[in-house]
């Protein structure tokens, strides 16, 4: 007389249609992927002529990584992290003068320290580069 929904197969198959729909369309944008990363590397990346366009131009040294972000990057977020670390020295004056200090220079020099060598591989990298560019 009464139903039971346990183990129905209603209830199985309730909750995958959106997990096949994610599949479907995980399959369609590997796809995509696939087909974009080849048109734009035949496009821009490989081909040897000079762009005329300014915009293309840019476009094709970026994606041939010709120029590089990371150097902005890095000298922003040292700005950030020394002003965290100085800022956040100043917590720790309430607690402990020594402390306060010690964290507030070692903090900033070991922070410093670590800035530095990434800048100094970029400048590896962008001096190599240079080199490279002249004796061609």
């Amino acid at each position: 007389m009464y139903r039971s929904s346990i183990g129905s197969s209603s209830d199985i198959f309730s909750g995958m249609e959106g997990q096949v729909g994610n599949a479907v369309w995980a399959i369609v944008a590997f796809i995509l992927a696939v087909v974009g990363a080849f048109v734009v590397y035949f496009l821009f990346v490989k081909p040897e002529k000079k762009m005329d366009n300014k915009f293309l131009a840019w476009l094709k040294e970026f994606l041939d990584f010709r120029s590089l972000v990371i150097e902005p990057i890095l000298k922003i977020s040292y700005i950030f992290f020394a002003l965290l670390i100085t800022l956040e020295s100043f917590e720790l004056i309430g607690t402990s003068f020594l402390a306060f200090l010690v964290f507030l220079i070692f903090g900033n020099l070991v922070a410093r320290v670590a800035y530095e060598a990434g800048m100094l591989l970029f400048g590896i990298w962008k001096n190599t580069s240079e080199i490279n560019k002249k004796t061609k």
